[in-house]
């Protein structure tokens, strides 16, 4: 059984981190155990995650399943109104290498021939903690970039 060391992880998570959850295509799974990690035997927002309705307002896209060609321009739709910085974390298998889809003829690929990929979480479906561990490596690295956009002098809302 995976554990996860609350301590560590509220050691990772001193911010907030607001997330907008795109569904590419998957079969559902993966968005269940999101859903999961909102009740309240892992209560996510404890650590500060929070999903929003809009990727205006979010730091970070969650991205299930393999890209459909149908969501592709979409996908890229939703990255470019995150404001900067911003991070993409995929969950599951599906979105990280296209799995039993993988030779589809409606897919474009797995996320990371679509969008910059920071963090994945594998797993057919993943547990909510990996995906609890997986936000943790996702507040680390937005906050690498926020303080990369600061010496660099570039806008944080861009």
């Amino acid at each position: 059984m995976f554990k996860v060391d609350i301590k560590k992880e509220l050691g990772i998570l001193p911010r907030s981190i607001w997330a907008f959850h795109c569904n590419s295509g998957s079969c559902n799974g993966c968005d269940i155990e999101i859903v999961a990690l909102l009740t309240p035997r892992y209560d996510i927002e404890r650590f500060g995650m929070k999903l929003v309705g809009t990727p205006r307002h979010a730091d970070a896209l969650l991205v299930t399943g393999p890209v459909t060609k149908y969501m592709t321009d979409r996908l890229r739709r939703i990255y470019a109104q995150m404001p900067n910085p911003k991070v993409v974390i995929v969950v599951g298998n599906c979105g990280a290498s296209g799995d039993v889809f993988y030779k589809s003829y409606n897919l474009d690929g797995p996320v990371d021939q679509i969008l910059p990929v920071d963090v994945y979480v594998h797993g057919c479906p993943p547990r909510p903690e990996a995906i609890i561990d997986g936000v943790a490596k996702a507040i680390l690295k937005l906050e690498e970039k926020r303080e990369e956009l600061l010496k660099t002098g570039g806008a944080t809302n861009a």
